[in-house]
């Protein structure tokens, strides 16, 4: 489903290469966990699959379901099925959170060939997925991710993927600030959604989250390459013994 080949990327501002050379297959069905230390090009991978203009690619490829995604905007990369759960969701004054839902689901649909959503099956919807989630139907009256905690912040992104459905879900850091509780609501929301049309890209400090969302692949991002990877026991193994032992081996 997804294949990055050779990629090369820099910050536009000050053309600091981020992203060296990095080799990625993520398959259908898959879960794929990303980890590393700090400054290793995890976020800024998932911020240019999302086309995030701050970023620019000079070298290689990213492929999605066989097709280039690098001449797509971030608009038409999402009605295309992909999906990026921010690290640090913004709060957005002045647009309604419902209105918004509304509005991404109909543009998703449009995209599918299918007819808009009636307010009946929308607001249907709305409630089962914000139910599944432990929300509060009186947050979603509120502007987007304006008051939100950052744990309901959180809860508020995976409620967006659930009802957008898409097909590459790329979860930045959605462990960061959740406490135990919040951790396994927001994980319950991800496993439920695991399909054999549908992959994760996962990217993560800490084994905890890969306790509840057990991922197929994990991978060590270094210096904006992947420098190793393996099954979920690799997780462990860096839980345990922290990355030295890993980037040592690939020097």
């Amino acid at each position: 489903m997804l294949e990055i080949k050779n990629l090369h990327a820099r910050i536009v501002d000050d053309g600091t290469e981020i992203i060296r050379g990095l080799n990625l297959t993520v398959k259908a069905g898959e879960v794929a966990a990303i980890m590393g230390p700090n400054g290793s090009g995890k976020s800024t991978l998932s911020y240019i699959l999302a086309g995030r203009e701050d970023y620019e690619v000079t070298e290689g490829d990213i492929l999605y379901n066989g097709q280039s995604i690098l001449g797509m905007d971030p608009a038409e990369r999402a009605t295309s099925g992909i999906f990026l759960a921010f690290q640090y969701p913004m709060e957005i004054p002045g647009v309604a959170t419902m209105e918004f839902l509304k509005v991404a689901m109909n543009e998703q649909r449009k995209a599918r060939g299918e007819e808009p959503l009636k307010i009946p099956e929308f607001l249907k919807r709305v409630k089962e997925a914000a139910a599944s989630l432990s929300m509060d139907m009186a947050m979603l009256k509120r502007p987007l991710n304006v008051g939100f905690s950052g744990g309901e912040k959180k809860r508020a992104e995976i409620l967006q993927m659930k009802l957008l459905e898409p097909k590459l879900c790329v979860l930045d850091e959605t462990d960061s600030g959740l406490d135990i509780d919040a951790l396994k609501i927001v994980s319950d929301g991800v496993n439920a959604l695991r399909a054999p049309d549908r992959a994760f890209l996962v990217i993560t400090h800490y084994q905890r989250l890969l306790e509840h969302i057990v991922p197929d692949t994990v991978h060590v991002l270094y210096k904006g390459q992947v420098i190793k990877s393996g099954d979920k026991s690799l997780a462990l193994d860096l839980e345990a013994n922290g990355y030295a032992g890993v980037i040592g081996e690939a020097a």
